[in-house]
């Protein structure tokens, strides 16, 4: 069968060799389409398997005429999609971090703490989740880094920075309300 055969041969019948047959001459062509964009083996090789699984459900949905053609097309689109989430995941830097604390602080003292002001603070501290204040005074009381705070209470990354932003602020709306 030749490749208008196979496509439409997969979608009506739904057969996986069909489609097999269709998207393997196609494989090193995409590997070095995604290779291009992502720059990562393993993520290359990857994306070429995620796109066969792609294809099972969108092959059946869409008019292909020229398939090797709609499949640049679509494992490029693909390849910017992937890049573009990568893009969402945020990585922090702990010398921006630090220094914005910092600043933070600095502000903070310019205006003058007093006495009532502590005892509001550590009020508020014990109202927090106590994952929330153990990780605002490793963060910020006995300055620990992310990496630190994590080695010390076993808690993910991301949970050690959720606990943080998240007992900040409610510090902050405690502390406004008191």
């Amino acid at each position: 069968m030749n490749e208008k055969e196979l496509l439409q041969h997969y979608k009506q019948t739904g057969n996986l060799d069909s489609l097999g047959k269709l998207y393997s001459p196609y494989m090193s062509l995409l590997y070095g389409v995604c290779f291009k964009y992502l720059q990562d083996a393993d993520q290359s090789q990857d994306a070429v398997m995620q796109i066969f699984d792609e294809l099972i459900v969108k092959l059946r949905n869409y008019e292909v005429d020229n398939f090797k053609s709609w499949l640049y097309v679509y494992a490029r689109n693909y390849c910017l999609m992937q890049l573009r989430k990568d893009k969402q995941v945020t990585k922090v830097d702990i010398e921006d971090h630090l220094y914005e604390s910092e600043q933070q602080l600095n502000y903070k003292e310019e205006k003058r703490w007093e006495e009532q002001d502590f005892s509001k603070l550590e009020t508020c501290m014990a109202g927090l989740v106590n994952e929330q204040e153990q990780c605002i005074r490793l963060f910020y009381l006995e300055q620990k880094c992310y990496k630190d705070i994590v080695d010390l209470t076993g808690f993910d990354l991301s949970k050690v920075k959720s606990y943080i932003q998240n007992g900040r602020r409610n510090l902050k709306i405690c502390m406004e309300k008191k």
